[in-house]
């Protein structure tokens, strides 16, 4: 048996299994681009993200840039302060050396001139025939300065500072020897009578001086020269039983043969 189908339902029949057959089509359609703007979305919302990291990153290089710009400035600037600062400290050391070195001369200057100062004033040790003494410089000076007239064969003038040494300096320790050479001075400028009595005074005031024998023996020479032939020979005799082993008494002891 067959069934008849109205034409007009066939038709819609049709046509509602075209539209069911297009629906899954026109579903998938529609579904796929929501996915597809969704993912654009996503996608932009991460590009935009990453931009925002990469704006945020190239700030921040930025600013740690700037920061380690200004770092490296402030410590530049502190570099040149502190080259200004030692270029300064070397200067005041150099101008404290300077000032030390000045300080050093004028010391040693003043050093110098009060040694000079001392040595004008303080005593020498003096070792002079035979003797041991202490004597001032001007002392040692005017004593020195005397016998160079004398070995000059300058006699008066040697006798002249040989008396004034002896009124300056009375208890000076080369007395006895000024007094022996004042009477060599005073024979050799023919003052027999002044020679006398220098050599006298030596031998009263100093017998034990080396110089007291050979003064004896000139007393003996310039009363000679005064024609007293008498007090020749007792000065003689002295000096031989005084200073019997004195070259001074060989001498003597000849004149005595000869005056006899």
């Amino acid at each position: 048996m067959f069934t008849r189908v109205h034409p007009a339902s066939g038709l819609v029949g049709a046509c509602a299994m075209a539209v069911a057959a297009l629906w899954p089509l026109q579903a998938h359609a529609l579904f796929g681009d929501d996915e597809a703007r969704r993912a654009i979305i996503d996608l932009r919302q991460k590009v935009e993200a990453s931009q925002k990291a990469t704006d945020a990153a190239n700030a921040e290089m930025r600013e740690s840039d700037a920061a380690t710009r200004r770092s490296l400035i402030d410590l530049a600037n502190q570099i040149e302060q502190l080259r200004s600062e030692l270029a300064r400290l070397r200067g005041q050391n150099e101008q404290l050396a300077r000032e030390v070195s000045e300080l050093q001369r004028q010391q040693k200057d003043v050093q110098a001139s009060v040694d000079e100062r001392l040595r004008k004033v303080e005593p020498l040790r003096i070792e002079h025939d035979g003797q041991t003494f202490n004597a001032a410089p001007n002392e040692k000076r005017d004593f020195e300065a005397a016998m160079d007239l004398l070995r000059k064969s300058d006699f008066g003038p040697a006798a002249g500072a040989f008396n004034s040494f002896l009124q300056r300096y009375p208890a000076s320790g080369y007395r006895p020897s000024v007094l022996y050479w004042l009477g060599n001075a005073q024979y050799a400028s023919r003052d027999y009578k002044a020679s006398v009595d220098s050599h006298r005074r030596l031998v009263s005031e100093f017998p034990s001086h080396l110089r007291s024998p050979e003064a004896m023996l000139a007393m003996a020479n310039s009363l000679i020269e005064l024609k007293d032939t008498k007090g020749s020979r007792r000065a003689l005799d002295d000096l031989v039983k005084t200073y019997p082993n004195s070259e001074a008494a060989a001498a003597a002891r000849e004149r005595i043969a000869r005056l006899r």
